[in-house]
């Protein structure tokens, strides 16, 4: 869907090229028969995930993008007004460049980078080409950022049991003030892809600024990291959705032969290579768990709850009066883990309402103007926190102490039950589609094709290796989710293990390393675009603790915001292994794993 015509935004015009002009023209060189020894640039793929571009030049060219797209943005403004457009469209194009050579100067302290060959001017028409096509598909509006953002699949449901398992008072605040640091989070996000983005080198995905910022290695571990979050995500879907299977046909069939006939429809969506032509799905699956929400709210306002879906599936096994409480709740009255670990229990389940951080360097990448995505951000996390309060809050008062993480399988009467199992089925087997095509190409692109060399998926080699790679991930999926089939505790551990980290921990990392490493620079350094050279007077450590003294205002509370995120995690992990536990024990649930008999 164009939300507006190419020309608008992706033509370069006399006045782009004077902006071009202004920022880039440096004394000439005309004349002159030595002329610096580099190399022309060639901009393709690899540019993106050079490892030897320096932080100096993303910086250089990174605010030469944005004084141009201010440029655009007020003649766009000019001819379609001011008004957002709320229809998604575009993706942006890769770009690539040569790698650079290190070299140092002979007394060790002045460290440059460039790379050889002859002279290009970077102002030569084939650049402004470069970035008309580079940009020619940057099209989204803030207004379209908060449609993504809020485009939640699975967090909402837990909402419930947030307030079940610490009362109104900590719900309230935990769902606020992690809301609250969601929004910064989001924030650290688009100031460093503000200063580190261009498009002479897009970032594209959330790996991308851990690259320019602390080097390849650490690419590989976001990139790893996030493969792994969404393997996970999959079996967790994989249960959740045989689980509501099971109830629709009233526990008459085996269990683990439903998670079969899932895994099956897992695989055959495997020959999907692409979400392009599916992108509609997810706009569908937003209404579709709206209606499910209200399903859940009139059945938690007219009838008791299943009582059999908690005591089946928890460690409530009695059925007592529904109670509710303003502080937190006693432990004979929790369903995961009993005590303080519960409180973690309730964050690990909590943050799935504000994990979209880490599709946020892909949303950035969509937009036509990345500098008005706070507005988007701002809006869709106060969105989210007032429908997850107004939720949670509701069906809590109604069904207390049962509203289970599992919520959908908590509704009775049967057929009302049965109307939110099939959209919550529908829904997720959308989101397993989504997930697994995503995971799928993060394992395939940075494991198998970057690692042991195997072809572009665009190949027919590649689409071989896909075909044969998708059902192993599938398999692998099945055998975490039939391994441990309790959903409250599998959504706690991939809470904790992960979207705290990245909902968190991660982009308060990005944004102190910006800080440090800009801070650092001293007098005389910086990137030339005429030899293409990168001057630094030194290197290591020095750099960084110097850095960080100069921008200690800003790096230490950053680096205390980093410190509380990676707490909250070893915390959030040692709670969800104790919930397992607890669960998995002798007095825990009666489900057990590989059996045919249901957890709920």
């Amino acid at each position: 869907m164009d939300a507006y015509p190419i020309s608008a935004v992706s033509h370069p015009t006399d006045e782009m090229e004077m902006v071009i002009d202004a920022q880039l023209r440096k004394p000439s060189m005309a004349g002159t028969d030595e002329k610096p020894a580099i190399q022309e640039r060639v901009w393709g793929h690899a540019a993106r995930v050079d490892p030897t571009v320096t932080y100096e030049e993303y910086i250089y060219w990174a605010k030469i993008e944005r004084e141009i797209e201010e440029e655009e943005q007020k003649k766009f403004r000019a001819e379609h007004g001011k008004y957002p457009s709320w229809i998604s469209s575009g993706s942006s194009t890769e770009s690539s460049s040569a790698p650079f050579t290190n070299e140092k100067d002979t007394n060790g302290e002045v460290a440059a980078v460039s790379s050889v060959s002859e002279y290009v001017d970077p102002l030569k028409a084939s650049d402004a080409e470069w970035r008309t096509a580079a940009r020619a598909m940057r099209v989204a509006s803030w207004g379209q950022m908060f449609f993504l953002i809020t485009t939640d699949i699975l967090g909402w449901s837990g909402a419930p049991f947030v307030f079940a398992s610490v009362g109104y008072g900590a719900g309230v605040a935990l769902y606020i003030i992690f809301g609250a640091f969601a929004t910064f989070s989001g924030w650290c996000i688009w100031k460093v892809y503000l200063e580190l983005d261009s498009s002479r080198y897009p970032m594209m995905s959330y790996g991308d600024p851990f690259l320019r910022l602390f080097g390849k290695k650490s690419r590989h571990f976001i990139n790893v990291a996030q493969s792994l979050q969404q393997f996970l995500t999959v079996a967790v879907l994989i249960l959740s959705k045989t689980t509501n299977i099971s109830q629709i046909s009233k526990r008459t069939v085996c269990f683990s032969g439903m998670m079969a006939v899932v895994l099956a429809i897992g695989m055959i969506s495997g020959i999907i290579r692409s979400l392009t032509k599916i992108g509609w799905l997810s706009n569908a699956s937003v209404f579709l768990n709206i209606a499910n929400s209200l399903i859940i709210m009139v059945a938690a306002a007219t009838y008791e709850p299943f009582y059999e879906a908690v005591t089946r599936s928890t460690l409530i096994k009695t059925i007592e009066p529904i109670v509710v409480f303003a502080g937190q709740p006693p432990d004979q009255y929790q369903q995961q883990v009993p005590g303080f670990a519960s409180q973690f229990t309730t964050v690990n389940t909590m943050v799935y309402a504000y994990a979209g951080a880490l599709l946020f360097v892909a949303f950035l990448a969509e937009m036509r103007h990345p500098m008005d995505f706070w507005k988007g951000l701002f809006c869709a996390q106060a969105f989210i926190c007032t429908v997850y309060l107004l939720f949670g809050v509701f069906v809590y008062s109604y069904w207390g102490q049962y509203s289970a993480n599992n919520i959908v399988n908590v509704i009775r009467p049967y057929p009302l039950q049965t109307a939110g199992n099939v959209l919550t089925v529908l829904t997720g087997l959308i989101a397993v589609f989504m997930y697994f095509n995503i995971g799928m190409k993060t394992v395939y692109l940075e494991v198998f094709q970057a690692v042991f060399g195997f072809p572009p998926i665009s190949t027919r080699k590649g689409k071989i290796a896909w075909y044969c790679l998708g059902p192993i991930y599938w398999i692998l999926a099945f055998v975490v989710a039939a391994s441990v089939p309790n959903i409250g505790g599998i959504v706690s551990l991939v809470g904790a293990l992960f979207m705290i980290d990245f909902t968190y921990s991660f982009p308060g990392m990005l944004l102190l390393g910006h800080l440090v490493q800009k801070a650092a620079a001293l007098p005389g350094e910086g990137f030339s675009p005429y030899t293409r050279v990168t001057t630094r007077l030194d290197t290591g450590m020095k750099r960084w603790a110097r850095g960080f003294q100069k921008s200690w205002k800003g790096s230490a509370p950053l680096t205390l915001y980093v410190l509380l995120g990676l707490a909250c995690c070893g915390m959030g992990i040692w709670a969800a292994i104790e919930g397992l536990i607890s669960i998995f024990g002798p007095d825990g649930t009666v489900a057990t794993a590989w059996g045919c008999g249901a957890p709920v």
